[in-house]
């Protein structure tokens, strides 16, 4: 098994990568996130798994063991990743899958229930703007006839991007699903700060994204006086310095992460400011409080500056609770005592499937610096192999049943 994950891992890293940067680039829809789908099939044709994929880019390869009936057990991640992301965020929850069935297969394990190893699209929502848009999607949460008319940067909308790969947005059916597990990389510092090369998750926090809109004047950077200016960037540079005031104050987070400036030009005040908001907190409503206070301070100085300003929440994801008998259930009795559970501050496909009624849960490798969403996110071969057998360990409770 770790030769298999080694192998899988090394393959997966040049087909990941970005040739103009030392980030990757996996947008869904693209020629490198098409180009990992193809080698997610080829990997479970390999292992006889049967796939099914549908009109949206979500793909699952099956374990349908002779006799094996009931509620099947579905695993995965994802395999796109934000602008420059890292490596880890997705994909190894991905090969992870995999190797697990190879460990489980190595250890003669027949399961009682199908298997699946899922690939969901758009996770990150770097591309269209909505987070775990694949798994909302297929979850009944979003309306195809909503997700189509989302476009990315370039104008292109949802429902073309997808029919120039062949896709109908057809979701795949997860009526036969009876529970879920995610493996993820940690996205902070829980686990080292614990001592745990693996952790449960109990929670995930309550986040959305929300764009404001500044809006005044272009004019002349040279010619006209401070004094008679209506400048978007003064209201919007005070707006950034405000959330990372009122998110330290309440203890929460608050980041904006992208702008763009209209007319984007060196010697010319802007005429538009767009910028967006990611917020979390660990209540509801607590983002909803921090969201206000951010956006009141920002209407108060815009009165000032002489601009206006419209705030507009794109995607709103309120806080999930994982099933704790589940999560008690796989983090107990194990060789080295029980793993722990733990919070986490990051959205997953997991959360779509738990707030759709299907129990769920979450395994962590730890992250030995905590960095995520960068080229310097990481997980030791060690942990990513303890990942491995904790995973084989959870599926072989849940399927053996």
């Amino acid at each position: 098994m770790p030769d298999d994950f080694e192998r899988m891992w090394a393959d997966l890293g040049p087909v990941g990568r970005s040739a103009t940067s030392g980030g990757y680039f996996r947008q869904p829809w693209t020629s490198a996130e098409v180009e990992l789908r193809s080698w997610f099939v080829a990997q479970c044709e390999a292992r006889g798994l049967r796939v099914e994929a549908d009109g949206l880019g979500n793909v699952v390869g099956w374990w349908e063991h002779p006799g094996a009936s009931g509620p099947a057990v579905l695993t995965g991640s994802h395999l796109d990743s934000v602008l420059d992301g890292g490596a880890y965020d997705g994909p190894l929850g991905v090969v992870s899958a995999l190797a697990a069935v190879d460990a489980l297969r190595d250890r003669g394990f027949v399961p009682a229930r199908p298997i699946g190893v899922s690939v969901f699209a758009e996770e990150e929502g770097s591309r269209f703007g909505l987070a775990c848009l694949g798994s909302r999607l297929v979850a009944g949460a979003l309306p195809w006839s909503t997700a189509r008319e989302l476009r990315d940067r370039d104008g292109v909308f949802l429902g073309d991007a997808l029919a120039a790969e062949g896709l109908d947005g057809t979701p795949l059916s997860l009526a036969s699903v009876g529970t879920f597990v995610e493996l993820h990389v940690e996205q902070g510092r829980d686990l080292v700060d614990r001592g745990a090369a693996v952790g449960l998750a109990s929670e995930i926090w309550p986040h959305g994204r929300y764009r404001f809109d500044f809006t005044g004047a272009a004019n002349h950077a040279g010619t006209t006086r401070m004094e008679d200016r209506a400048d978007p960037m003064l209201t919007y540079a005070m707006t950034a310095l405000a959330a990372n005031k009122q998110a330290r104050l309440a203890g929460q987070r608050a980041t904006f992460g992208r702008i763009d400036v209209a007319p984007n030009g060196t010697n010319a005040i802007p005429s538009r400011v767009t910028a967006w908001l990611d917020a979390r907190c660990s209540t509801d409503a607590g983002l909803a409080s921090l969201v206000e206070a951010i956006s009141t301070q920002a209407s108060d100085r815009a009165s000032r500056d002489g601009t206006a300003l419209v705030v507009t929440a794109e995607s709103v994801s309120s806080s999930v609770a994982f099933s704790p008998s589940l999560a008690a259930s796989i983090a107990a009795d194990h060789e080295g005592g029980d793993w722990p559970v733990i919070p986490t501050q990051a959205g997953h496909d997991a959360g779509i499937l738990s707030a759709a009624g299907i129990p769920t849960a979450m395994l962590f490798v730890r992250n030995p610096t905590g960095v995520s969403h960068s080229p310097a996110e990481h997980a030791s071969m060690p942990d990513c192999l303890v990942g491995v057998s904790a995973l084989a360990d959870t599926l072989e409770r849940l399927a053996g049943q």
